[in-house]
């Protein structure tokens, strides 16, 4: 007899379903629900056929929705209603529910899963004696360890990573077979018999006898520097209490004055080091463990030099068993259990030369590390993929990325729409690239500085890892307009092999985007919009449409287009490049803009950096235009304000001045804004625009209706206070906090008059000046207060490690022709 309600059913799961445990889920489930069927990784993510009541049917699936994996993310459960049929319950066509093989056919679909730190299970069995992984540096299960970096393909099964050349012991491997073991089918599964393990080599490389955690424990005990492999890549390694030791590191690796990055053992050991909010704390101890910027306390034991003259370290906690065991290693006297840690902090900075990509193979780090690491603590697991720590703050309340890549890369931003494959090749600094399926935008780790040849093969690297993972071929290209920009010179090869018009066999479409449309596009590209919203793009630099290096716009701004409705007044850049890290040299330029012949009165120390004669060379070369191109940067506004405010000259690393400004700033002062002008000028409409190539031609979008009026900043006035409130004896700090004051009202009175003229009451607050904790804290705030409604970047950072989102949002908006 055949039953009403028997039946059975095909299902697919699409999300982060692979690598996380979810087929043993599924497959307890059904067990549990006395369910027959299979499940199997395939390319488009899990695929399921059950078998069983419906009523039961629809039990399962709810637990499926709603209790699955810790790991896991359920994008879409997708019944196939066309594939339910009732069928005799006393002939089932299944008899059980099992695991099946993966299937890998077709192009994959499925989310890559991100590195996570060890769990607590592992942790636990870590540093239980009883354990059979006791102490072993590798352990892991479905709920923890390395993913992105060691995957080589789809699906995500051993043979496609680089735990493929480790045969599993017979332990193991019944761990990996046993649908109800926490290991079944963790693809990094492995123990002390069979699996990777650790070594200690000294400066030259050469194997040195011995335990190598303890080996590695002496040598920071020492004052050394220790060369530590990781998830996606190598740390340099100190003793962060230890002033020589930190000082020799920098020293080595020619980073002067940039903060350093610390690790503790506990959230108890960073609580005695930074005051942790709650938001911070969540932060510290999740699952992702970024490094998190965080307020230092008074007084720490971490040496002066590991942060000088900041108020905040960036913090994070272990995150492999390695790291737990350079903390807890019993031989060298450390107790988890009783929370004793060797160390009180370590210094784990990225294992590079500065503005390098970090290193991630052995032979690598002993070739590009030599001189810097006294000794090297080496994994036979190879790294794929390097990754960098990501960077996280709280800004508005929330956590806001300053680089976005272990631990949350490959996870995809999900757009509005779905829209055509496109590959955004980023800007200069802080290069992320972008890569776009359907209505899934994957950003690429944190690549860094496109300034030297390291760099950039780490870019080609993973340019070809996204194309090859995702199996993409990109129909549309995105660039920045910068000319002289490698990711831009990068396109112009790419152009140059397909022919202007295709001419290689397979068409392709290109758009170029300009920087500061970009940040605000990413923005819009977060929240599911298409504008026209109201944006303020503040940042250091930015090729502008007119040739001049832009940098303080308020953008009228949609996806597809956009209109300069205001932007701070330009002033010459002394020096052109120079002018970034000589940021007096700015200050030179606007109190020339603000005094004229004047300045030669003017007794500030900002002009006491180089000769007179020096400087009346220098005044000529802006008035005639030499080697100073025009700005209307507000990064190097900030710059200036610094300099003339005796608070930074000589910047030893991009936004050293912003940020000295920032911290100097009295939070306690009440504030006064001080005198500004507003001018006024030409709404500025640029013609053909994005800049289209091969296939995609201009498309008919939505008009935007822009104001009659547009504004000029004019800070003249805001320079001149800030020289004579030093004149007169005013706090650096009073002033330092009536500078971002001032910004603010003028920013306000802008926008206001502006959506008095359009309507519009959405702005979207992007570009690497947002990083500033007054301005992304109090600004967002005046808004809201004003009745608008802001938009800021929370998937991506605000700086240019978020701009190939946009270009990518802004390039799948464009139709081929």
């Amino acid at each position: 007899m055949k039953s009403d309600n028997h039946i059975i059913e095909s299902i697919e799961v699409t999300g982060i379903v692979q690598g996380v445990g979810f087929r043993p889920f599924v497959h307890n489930l059904a067990v549990k629900h006395g369910l027959g069927g299979y499940v199997l990784n395939g390319p488009k993510g899990v695929s399921i056929e059950i078998e069983g009541p419906s009523e039961t049917i629809e039990a399962f699936l709810y637990d499926l929705e709603h209790s699955a994996p810790p790991l896991s993310k359920i994008l879409n459960i997708v019944r196939n209603t066309s594939s339910v049929r009732e069928i005799d319950e006393n002939l089932p066509r299944h008899k059980n529910f099992e695991i099946r093989d993966s299937v890998r056919e077709g192009k994959p679909i499925t989310l890559i899963p991100p590195d996570v730190c060890v769990c607590d299970e592992c942790r636990a069995e870590l540093f239980d004696p009883e354990n059979r992984r006791h102490l072993y540096p590798f352990i892991n299960c479905t709920n923890c360890g390395p993913r992105f970096t060691i995957i080589r393909g789809l699906p995500y099964d051993r043979p496609y990573t680089t735990m493929s050349e480790f045969a599993m012991c017979p332990d193991c491997l019944r761990e990996y077979q046993n649908p109800v073991d926490r290991r079944f089918h963790a693809q990094p599964n492995a123990c002390e018999v069979c699996g990777p393990h650790l070594e200690f080599l000294d400066s030259e490389g050469n194997p040195l006898d011995g335990d190598p955690v303890a080996g590695a424990v002496a040598m920071l005990k020492a004052g050394k520097v220790v060369a530590v492999k990781g998830l996606g890549g190598f740390h340099l390694v100190a003793d962060g209490t230890n002033d020589g030791a930190v000082k020799r590191l920098r020293e080595r690796k020619h980073r002067d004055e940039k903060p350093l990055a610390i690790m503790t053992g506990t959230i108890d050991d960073a609580a005695k080091l930074v005051h942790a909010e709650k938001t911070e704390t969540q932060l510290l101890e999740s699952i992702e463990r970024p490094i998190v910027l965080a307020r230092k306390r008074e007084k720490t034991i971490t040496a002066d030099s590991v942060a000088p003259d900041n108020n905040y370290l960036g913090i994070m906690l272990p995150y492999t068993p390695v790291h737990y065991l350079l903390f807890f290693d019993p031989a060298s006297g450390g107790n988890y259990e009783s929370g004793h840690a060797i160390f009180p902090a370590l210094v784990m900075t990225s294992g590079n030369l500065s503005e390098e990509p970090i290193c991630k193979d052995n032979s690598e780090s002993i070739d590009r590390l030599h001189g810097i690491a006294d000794a090297y603590l080496v994994h036979n697991r190879g790294i794929h993929v390097r990754s960098d720590d990501s960077v996280v703050r709280i800004a508005d309340g929330e956590a806001s990325f300053l680089r976005r890549s272990r631990g949350y890369v490959p996870t995809p931003v999900f757009l509005k729409e779905p829209m055509p494959s496109v590959l955004a090749l980023g800007a200069e600094l802080k290069n992320t690239i972008c890569i776009t399926e359907g209505r899934r935008a994957f950003s690429s780790q944190h690549i860094g500085d496109m300034e030297n040849i390291t760099t950039l093969d780490f870019f080609h690297e993973a340019v070809s890892h996204f194309k090859k993972i995702l199996e993409i071929e990109p129909e549309i290209f995105a660039y920045d307009l910068h000319p002289g920009y490698l990711s831009s010179q990068y396109f112009k090869q790419i152009e140059e092999d397909f022919g202007e018009n295709g001419d290689s066999g397979r068409s392709f479409g290109a758009a170029g985007v300009q920087h500061h449309h970009a940040h605000i596009a990413s923005v819009l590209a977060e929240h599911g919009r298409n504008g026209p919203v109201i944006g303020l793009s503040m940042d250091g630099t930015g090729y502008g449409l007119d040739g001049a290096i832009w940098g303080g716009e308020v953008l009228l701004a949609s996806r597809h287009n956009f209109a300069r409705v205001a932007h701070v007044d330009y002033v010459p850049m002394p020096g052109g490049e120079s002018a970034v890290r000589e940021t007096w040299r700015m200050a030179f330029s606007y109190l020339s803009a603000a005094y004229g012949d004047d300045i030669s009165a003017l007794n500030l120390q900002c002009l006491n950096q180089v000769s007179a004669d020096e400087l009346d060379l220098l005044g000529r070369a802006c008035r005639s235009g030499i080697n100073s191109p025009r700005t209307s940067s507000m990064g190097r506004f900030f710059d200036a304000a610094a300099s003339i405010l005796d608070i930074r000259h000589i910047a030893a690393f991009e936004g050293q001045a912003a940020i000295m400004l920032d911290m100097l700033a009295s939070k306690e002062h009440a504030g006064t804004v001080l005198p500004y002008d507003i001018r006024e000028s030409a709404v500025e409409l640029f013609d053909n625009y994005p800049v289209l190539k091969g296939t995609l031609k201009n498309t008919a979008v939505p008009p935007m209706d822009v104001p009659d009026t547009g504004y000029i900043f004019d800070y003249t006035p805001l320079v001149r206070a800030l020289a004579e409130g030093m004149a007169n004896g005013r706090a650096q700090s009073q002033l330092a906090y009536d500078f971002h004051l001032t910004i603010m009202a003028t920013f306000l009175e802008v926008l206001n008059r502006i959506r008095e003229a359009t309507g519009i009451a959405t702005v979207a607050l992007s570009g690497g000046c947002w990083q500033n904790r007054i301005l992304s804290d109090r600004m967002p705030e005046m808004l809201r207060a004003q009745g608008y409604e802001v938009l800021t970047n929370r998937l991506v950072p605000p700086n240019d490690g978020g701009l190939s989102l946009g270009q990518a949002y802004i390039a799948g908006g464009c139709t081929p022709g």
